[in-house]
């Protein structure tokens, strides 16, 4: 029998990149918050630069949670299985993946909030691919800015802005969005490699800007500047550089008083009363059984989690899972193209080793709707990134391009000459939900303790693989023009489990095509709200940490604001 525990005013299931960041507007309004998270608490010595440990283990030390409940993927409803991943690309501790990830934090341009209007308005209907089921958010960027300040100011971003109040600074994006100041930082150093990069860049007449990160580029709000160690991309930084909720907005929101966290935290169903309203949260901790009541639920699990939880809690007013009596759970669902990348070969050593994956220069050009698309097959487009990261284990995986074996002594005699020779891109590129990729509980496979995991069912369409081929000859174009002898084509991939996974909760004001309303509540459970990015109908050519955080702080604002109807009903 589950033992209670005393009520908090708002329960909140993961505390990581987005429950981390909720946690401190509710906390700093005065509401008992108690944070529910699967994995421990974290610190430098769980930090060390070790790529082996943390980049091919995948964080052994953390006990992950999410590695036991890797979601599984098919292609098509009649597919066959993909190759079950071993690692999830996701984790579980106190800030998430926000401890690990990369640490760019891109806002959304203008047009990804309103896709199916202004590419209407542009070039007609018919240019919506046909089977997506894209719809306009419910509100645009101008409404969702203050948030993204307030995120940038308390996690602590670098970058350089390109658009204050419509005044262009060519030192940044040209194309982004209008922004009310400039960031908190000044943007990470560049290298003599990414600005040999933005140089031929401007030869071709494009607009190279530094990208901005969640990466200290000096002392700020008590932590130091980065240190370029090299151990970003899956790796924790050992002196707080990273601007992880871990170390920026939880301590903030713990020391108001009114924030706990319970870790190793299990998160099995959400209750809810007779009425549909959630009452609490069931957990298991160390193999007991644990129920935290709640005026609130904010379910921040991220999104194949967050629709599992929605899935598995099923009831007498919910027979198919809490808020999906219109069966909108797990629709919508789209991950990110990332894949279909470019590996380049230059004749000369490009002083590419250690440094961050988020240290690197961006071109926006053929991003979003920044270019006209009357002459191609598509809608949307890619954001190009350099970056200066590499690690001797991933350095030494690189391709001979054709010009020796893949293993012997004359592998070796390649490696130890072109290690510092080749370099790749990441073109995060536009992708659409269709209607026939979406999120479900897998019919046969579970986790250890016998709840189904998360299946998904989607591919590619042709507009993502059209994006993809045009901005791999982009790439291409670029690397040439700064002197690359050859290069080579990576393929687009799959879209099983991603760290850059939108929809299956999608925000609307239509009930019958949307779970949740424009302020992240269920149109079904009040006082249900959803963070994330499954909460996202576009992706743009963004990974989507920066927008799901401001996301966060504005449902927990519209909470605080409505405590009385929300919360106190």
């Amino acid at each position: 029998m589950a033992q209670t525990l005393p009520p908090a005013d708002v329960a909140i299931v993961g505390v990581g990149a987005v429950g981390g960041v909720a946690a401190l507007p509710l906390a700093r309004a005065g509401l008992v918050v108690v944070g529910l998270e699967a994995g421990p608490w974290l610190g430098p010595r769980d930090f060390a630069p070790d790529e082996l440990r943390n980049n091919v283990r995948g964080w052994p030390q953390s006990a992950q949670k999410a590695n036991r409940e890797v979601p599984t993927h098919r292609p098509n409803a009649s597919a066959p299985y993909s190759p079950r991943r071993a690692i999830h690309p996701m984790m579980n501790a106190v800030g998430g993946t926000s401890l690990h990830y990369w640490g760019q934090s891109w806002r959304l341009n203008p047009w990804d909030f309103r896709v199916v209007s202004e590419t209407t308005r542009r070039y007609g209907a018919s240019r919506i691919p046909p089977g997506s089921t894209v719809e306009d958010w419910p509100f645009g960027l101008d409404e969702l800015e203050p948030y993204y300040d307030n995120v940038e100011r308390e996690v602590g971003i670098s970058g350089q802005a390109g658009n204050i109040d419509g005044t262009i600074d060519p030192r940044g994006n040209i194309f982004e969005g209008p922004r009310s100041r400039s960031y908190p930082m000044p943007p990470l150093r560049g290298s003599g490699f990414t600005e040999h990069m933005a140089d031929a860049a401007r030869g071709l007449g494009w607009h190279p800007f530094p990208g901005p990160a969640a990466i200290t580029s000096e002392a700020y709000d008590g932590r130091p500047g980065c240190v370029f160690h090299g151990f970003c991309s899956r790796g924790g930084c050992h002196v707080d550089a990273k601007s992880s909720t871990a170390v920026s907005t939880i301590p903030k929101a713990q020391e108001t008083g009114d924030f706990n966290i319970l870790t190793h935290a299990h998160v099995t169903r959400i209750e809810v009363d007779d009425d549909g309203r959630a009452t609490g949260v069931t957990f298991i901790r160390d193999g007991q059984e644990y129920f935290q009541p709640a005026r609130a639920v904010l379910l921040a699990s991220y999104t194949y989690e967050n629709v599992r939880t929605l899935l598995l809690s099923t009831s007498d007013a919910y027979p198919r899972g809490l808020a999906n009596n219109h069966g909108q759970v797990g629709r919508h669902y789209f991950s990110h193209a990332t894949g279909a990348g470019v590996t380049a070969l230059f004749p000369f050593e490009l002083n590419n080793w250690y440094g961050a994956a988020a240290q690197g220069v961006a071109v926006d050009d053929w991003a979003d709707d920044n270019f006209d698309h009357a002459g191609v097959d598509f809608i949307g487009g890619g954001n190009l990134w350099i970056y200066t990261e590499r690690r001797p284990i991933a350095a030494a995986r690189m391709d001979t391009f054709g010009r020796a074996p893949r293993w012997g002594s004359e592998w070796k005699a390649f490696i130890r000459e072109n290690a510092d020779r080749w370099t790749n891109t990441y073109i995060q590129k536009t992708t659409l939900p269709y209607e026939d990729n979406y999120l479900d509980l897998d019919p046969e496979v579970t986790d250890p303790l016998g709840f189904p995991v998360c299946r998904i069912t989607a591919d590619f369409k042709d507009n993502e693989r059209r994006i993809a081929a045009f901005m791999q000859e982009r790439m291409v174009e670029w690397f040439t023009a700064a002197g690359a002898i050859d290069t080579i084509r990576l393929g687009l991939g799959t879209m099983g489990p991603s760290t850059h996974a939108y929809g299956g909760t999608r925000m609307g004001d239509d009930p019958d095509t949307n779970v949740v309303d424009r302020w992240g509540f269920s149109h079904e459970a009040g006082n249900l709200g959803v963070l994330g990015a499954s909460v996202m109908g576009t992706s743009g050519a963004r990974n989507p940490t920066l927008t799901a955080q401001a996301l966060a702080w504005r449902t927990a604002e519209h909470l605080v604001r409505n405590w009385r109807t929300i919360g106190e009903v």
